[in-house]
Parts: structure tokens; sequence; C-alpha cells
């Protein structure tokens, strides 16, 4: 254990909480700590605290505080793989087991369910009620009040200690209630009598309540709830499966160069500038960049792009993504921590741990609800006594409200739906940073859309090719593309690249007497031709004028802000090339799904309005606001909100960060720079911009499922507890219902599963 003071943040797994209130009151004594701000999250089990500066507060302290409470706090451990061996409900085998609580749990159930069956059911059929069919049913009762039952009287007895009540203090007291009262209406009243019966009745009759039993009740009610906890801590497991799952994608080992010969090591061994060898099939083991080779890397696991990316000497790669062609040398640029898929990680956990507005309200009722109802009732049993009911009843009915008021759904209406939101969002390339970022998805009208590296490329591409009568396409490009291959120039490289990419084996000719001309553009034989690209006035220097249909095309180009490239050889011009910044193929679709989604977009960006708009006018943008310096884009949001808009930003570039971090929602694309991901709200990992529609589509879904939750949950204890203070549900219906809406929360929360992508 640390002693030392930790960083601004802390994390810490908190162990024995059973239930929304347990979480509510360790965030409360954190809270109360100086210095310290606490998350404590019932879902993910996990406390996030944030330590002011000089508060010299350490781990320890916290962990202290938390065991004073009556819970356990440790340093949390990386999440566990799925065993392969584990079954279809969640529980491994053997020593290895992955989750042996769960495991414990699913026993402690079985047991419970294979007693308590018998006992509900001669209950409610009077046809089974042999004579002294009530010591059968208190016989199978007690080891599930006592067995069964334990953890909620162990946790009862703990926060009773510590002067708190809690859900467990509820059941607990219910149960044993139950249980006691059948007790002395077996040994001291009519009920052990040979021959008694008791017909099964949802409502309550006045009856002096020496010849009732409520075995059925203290048996019935703690299965109902184990199997509800049961199920939640399955469906907790199912929610984080794809933050383990995403951690599992990594290479285990990889073969380093050291030498000249290949060593294969564990990858926690690698460094920072070691090469390493990745063959066709192998996963690449960290980010790094290409020093040798080329090939087809799959990254469809980590940023849902099916189509695999094309790599050569220079290219960077990412870890865990897949190498599908041929033999590659990387040169590792990130290890551990820092790479993009722990990264990826973090995210994700860090907004599953967080709480949205909704959940701190839900927090804050559940804190205060327990010794609520304990008043509750006792003025039930007080009322029922006073107007001249039975004991039965009274009795009955106080315990009803105990059981039906647990509000363990309100705990789960929030944890659940982000754990499964967030964690269907990773499988998709899409990273939510934190829960607060639902509020704001569901407010935006107003999308900003950075051209360069968003809506475009962000790399000079061949887009048009003009010919001259005659002409052969191919040809024009091969002899430009030939001369062009030879230069560094960006442009150059857009026509070598895209004659490249025309030839049938990918190989153009080798020019002889090679020259660059400053300025103008470059000059050479090809194949015994003499071919000139470049600048117009290139060519007609040489007495080489454009056409008139040449001439036309450039003009066209020029205006919409494109580069012509004009191409001549054997005295006389024949091309021109245009070159520019490409649209994204899927552009234009994700527009029109913002504007489906109900939001106005604008394109941003720094080139001159003829660029811009012609940019805009493709993919169907009305709004545009061209020219603009870098440092003025984050002005350009500010005077958006100042006109009332809700507005989000999606960008890529360093230039973008302080705009992103300034709209209400930022959406970095992962393609990006690592500033422009770390001031986004969402990151996209893929660079379709279709993604950033399908991301405010899965967070509105999520705040949607969040809000269904919490109503659920709230409407039930509202409607329920009229009615079992009523006497209207006896404890074994209020049992079966209260676990009810545990599990439909959480089975609500995992229909965000099946959450897909349009793109």
């Amino acid at each position: 254990m640390t002693t030392a003071i930790d960083g601004p943040v802390v994390e810490l797994e908190i162990g024995g909480m059973t239930c929304a209130s347990c979480a509510a009151r360790v965030e409360k004594k954190l809270n109360r700590m100086e210095g310290v701000t606490a998350t404590v999250n019932y879902a993910t089990e996990r406390a996030q605290v944030t330590l002011a500066e000089g508060s010299g507060v350490a781990t320890a302290d916290l962990i202290a505080t938390v065991e004073k409470t009556g819970y356990t706090a440790a340093a949390p451990r990386p999440p566990a793989p799925e065993p392969a061996d584990a079954d279809a409900t969640g529980a491994g085998h053997g020593p290895e087991a992955a989750d042996a609580p769960l495991a414990a749990l699913r026993q402690r159930l079985l047991v419970s369910l294979a007693l308590s069956v018998p006992v509900v059911l001669m209950a409610m059929v009077p046809v089974l009620q042999f004579t002294n069919w009530q010591w059968l049913s208190l016989t199978l009762t007690a080891p599930v009040v006592a067995y069964g039952a334990w953890p909620f009287h162990r946790a009862a007895w703990t926060n009773l200690r510590h002067g708190a009540a809690t859900m467990d203090t509820l059941i607990s007291l219910g149960t044993l209630a139950a249980f006691g009262w059948s007790l002395w209406a077996l040994f001291f009243g009519t009920a052990g009598m040979p021959g008694m019966t008791h017909p099964f009745e949802l409502t309550i009759a006045r009856t002096d309540g020496a010849g009732n039993i409520y075995l059925e009740a203290a048996a019935g009610v703690t299965t109902f709830i184990l199997a509800g906890r049961y199920f939640e801590a399955r469906a907790k497991r199912k929610a984080g499966a794809a933050l383990r799952a995403l951690l599992e994608l990594g290479a285990k080992d990889v073969a380093v160069l050291r030498g000249g010969t290949e060593v294969r090591i564990p990858v926690d061994g690698l460094r920072v500038g070691d090469r390493f060898v990745v063959r066709p099939g192998e996963k690449i083991a960290t980010d790094g960049r290409v020093a040798e080779g080329s090939s087809a890397v799959d990254a469809s696991m980590l940023t849902g792009e099916s189509v695999p990316v094309e790599v050569a000497a220079g290219d960077t790669v990412t870890g865990a993504t897949v190498n599908a062609g041929g033999r590659l040398v990387v040169e590792a640029t990130r290890i551990g921590a820092d790479t993009q898929l722990a990264r990826m990680a973090r995210l994700v956990e860090d907004a599953q741990n967080g709480k949205a507005a909704a959940q701190r309200l839900a927090d804050r009722i559940s804190a205060v609800f327990v010794p609520v109802v304990i008043v509750l009732a006792l003025a039930t049993l007080g009322l029922w006594l006073g107007t001249g009911h039975g004991a039965v009843a009274a009795f009955t009915a106080a315990v009803a409200v105990l059981i039906i008021a647990c509000p363990c759904a309100l705990g789960l209406a929030t944890p659940t739906a982000l754990m499964v939101g967030t964690g269907r969002g990773a499988q998709l390339g899409i990273l939510l940073k934190g829960p607060e970022v639902l509020e704001t998805t569901r407010t935006v009208d107003t999308v900003v859309l950075d051209k360069t590296g968003t809506v475009t490329t962000g790399a000079m591409t061949l887009t048009g090719v003009h010919l001259a009568d005659g002409v052969d396409r191919a040809r024009a490009l091969r002899l430009a593309g030939a001369l062009e291959h030879s230069s560094e120039h960006p442009v150059a490289r857009a026509v070598a690249t895209a004659a490249q990419e025309a030839e049938p084996a990918g190989a153009l000719p080798v020019p002889e007497d090679f020259a660059n001309i400053p300025g103008l553009g470059v000059r050479g034989s090809v194949e015994g031709h003499a071919v000139l690209v470049g600048r117009e006035r290139l060519l007609t220097d040489r007495g080489q004028p454009l056409p008139p249909a040449l001439a036309a095309a450039r003009d066209a180009a020029e205006r919409a802000g494109h580069t012509a490239v004009a191409v001549g050889w054997d005295g006389a011009a024949r091309a021109v090339l245009v070159v520019s910044d490409a649209v994204k193929p899927t552009s234009a679709e994700a527009v029109r799904r913002l504007r489906a989604l109900g939001l106005t977009p604008v394109l941003l960006t720094g080139d001159n309005r003829a660029v811009a708009e012609s940019v805009a006018a493709e993919v169907g943008i009305d709004e545009v606001i061209a020219e603009v310096l870098p440092e003025d884009k984050v002005a350009v949001v500010a005077r958006l909100q100042a006109e009332g808009r809700a507005v989000a930003m999606v960008g890529d570039g360093v230039n973008d960060a302080a705009a992103l971090a300034r709209a209400d929602l930022g959406l970095a694309m992962g393609t990006g720079t690592d500033a422009a991901i770390e001031a986004g709200d969402l990151t996209l990992v893929r660079g379709d911009l279709r993604a950033a529609a399908d991301a405010i589509r899965l967070a509105r879904a999520t705040l949607g499922t969040i809000r269904a939750n919490l109503f659920w949950a709230f409407g039930y204890n509202v409607a329920a507890l009229p009615l079992a203070a009523a006497g209207l549900l006896n404890p074994m219906i209020a049992g079966a219902a209260m676990a009810f809406s545990s599990v439909f929360v959480v089975g609500n929360s995992l229909r965000l599963r099946r959450f897909r992508a349009l793109s």
C-alpha cells in the first residue's frame, strides 16, 4: 500500500457493495475528506477520486476511509479475459474461473431455488398440504434464510455497526421478520397443529395471526432477490465484455530484430525504437511506423472498417491490427499505455466509471430512501394495528413495504446503460469520454465540419484528366506519371500515384535526362518522348500553348480552387491533369445523415472560398465559413454559440483542438492528431465522417435507454409502495416484483448491444 501522495486522479476497486445505497454511502464518506471529490459507481464497483492540488491525501488514506465505512478497497487490476471454458451462464470451471464471486452467487441461488420451490408450492396449492406439511416447510426454509440470505444479513449487520441502512437492511429485516413470525406461530401459536391448512391469497384477510406462517415469503423473497442479483452480475460481465475484448485484441508476443536476428519476446519487452517483424496473418504488436515492406492491414476489429488499408515504408500502423498481406518490418513508436488500443480502453473505462446528471439525482434519492422506507413500514404496521386489523394483516403489509421498496433498479438504471452503450461504441470504433456527453448530444443543433482531413482526404489526389483530341488517357498518365515519380512535390506525388494505379503491373518507365525546373515543373525523356509536366507557362515558353478545350478545363479547375497541371510531349500540349484535396467518398452520405438527425452542417476551413464552396456543393452543405486562420476557429465556434446554437465540432488537426474543446460537443477523428483526440468528447476511430452520425445516434440511444430505465424504476416504486402499504401485495409477490424491476432495467440496457452502425 503506497504512502506517497498520488496524482490528481486515483481509481479504486470497491468490494462488498450490494446496492446503490452502498455506493452512495461510500461516495459520501470519501467526499467528506479534505480535498477529495469522489464518484462511486455501483455497476462497475469502482471509485474515481480526484484529489485537489496539495491535498496531501494518499491512496492509503482513501482505502482506510472506505474500510472504515464497512467495505474493501484496492487499486484496480487490469480486466481479465473471458475464460475459454466459461459455460453459458458466465461461470467458469475449476481454479481458473474468471469470476469466483459470480460462481458462488450462482451456487447460493441454485441451493435456495431447490429448497424454495417445494415451500412455495405447498403454501400456494392446498392439495399439497399434507399432515404436518408446515414442519417440512420450516426444515426447507431454514437453510434458505440462513445460507441463501446470508449475504444480506451480513451486509445489514456491517451497515448497522456503522450506523447506516441500505437495501440489504430492508431485505434482511423483511425475510427475518417473516421467518421469525412463522417460528412464533409454529411453536407458540396454532400453526404447528397437525392438519393446519394455509390457503394462498393475494389480498389480506383479518385474522389473529396465530395460525398463519410466512415461510414461503421468507424463502421466495430470498430466492427472487438472489436471482435478480445473479442476473445483474451476469449483465455487468456482459456489459464489460467489450472492454475485456478490446484489451485482448493485442498480440501476446513479438519477433524483435536484435543484431539482424529475430528474437521472439513477450510484447511487454518491446521498447520505443525497436524493430519487429510482422508476417502475413500476424497481429501488429504495437503502434509503429513501417520501416520495410508493404502490405494490406486489416483494422476492422479496431475501427469497424471492413476494407484493409494499404501500407508501405513510412506509413503508420496501429497495434492489434492484422497484417493481411506481405512481410513487414515495423519500428515501434508507442508502447504500453501510450498505444491507441490502451487509450481506447482507458476512454471506455473512464466513460463507464462516470455518472450522468440523471444518475446523480437517482443516487441522492437512493441515499435517503432506506430510512424513509423503514419509517413507512413502521407507520404501515402502526396504522393497520391502530385501525383494528389483525396483527397478521399489519405485519404482512409492513414486510411487503420493506421488500417492494428496494430501489436497486435506480442504482442500475444509468450504469448498465452506460456500460453497454460505451462497450458497443468501442466495438464500432466510437469512444465516448464520459456520460455528460450523452446530455449534450440531445441538445446540439449545429455541426461544424473541418474540411481538410474530415470532409476531404487531407492529401492531394488526381481528380480529373482532360485530353486533347485523339490522345489516349492511359498514355498521358503513363508519361506524366513517369516524370512526376521522380519529384517529391505533393502535386507530383498525386499524379505519380494515379499513374501507378492505372498501370496493369503498377510499374512506371524510368525517365532519362530528368530535370526539375524550379517554380514551373519538370522535363525529361520517357520511352523516346520529350515530356513536359507543370504549369502552363512551362509549355508556352517552349511553344506548346494549350488548345482552347484544355485552356477552358484549366480555367474551370482554378475557379474551383483546384490545381491544374499541363502535360505536353513531342512538341504539343496534350492534357490537363486536375489535382485537389479530394472529398472522401462517404462525406456526402454523412452530411445527409447528420441532417436527418436534425443538425445543420457548417463547413469551416482556412482554404480560399472557391475551394470551400466547391467542396460544400459536392457534399450538400449550404453554410460555408472559409479563409479562417487556425487560431480563429475557436472564435467561430464561440460566435455560433452566441447566436444561440448548440454546436458540435468535428475535426482532426492540432489547429482543431481548441475549437473541439470550446464546442458543446467535440467529435475528434481518430485518424487525426493526439491533441484533437484529447480535446474531443467523442473519438471516431475511423476516418469516415459517417461515424459522426453513428456516434450521435448511439449517444442519443444510450441517453434514451437511461431515461427509460429511470422512468420505470421510479414509476415502479411510486406505484408499488401504496399497494404494499394497503395490503394488496403479499411479501413473496413483492419480492418477485422487486427482483423483476432490476432484471427489466438490465435487460433494457442490454438492448443497446443490438445497435448497428448505418455506415
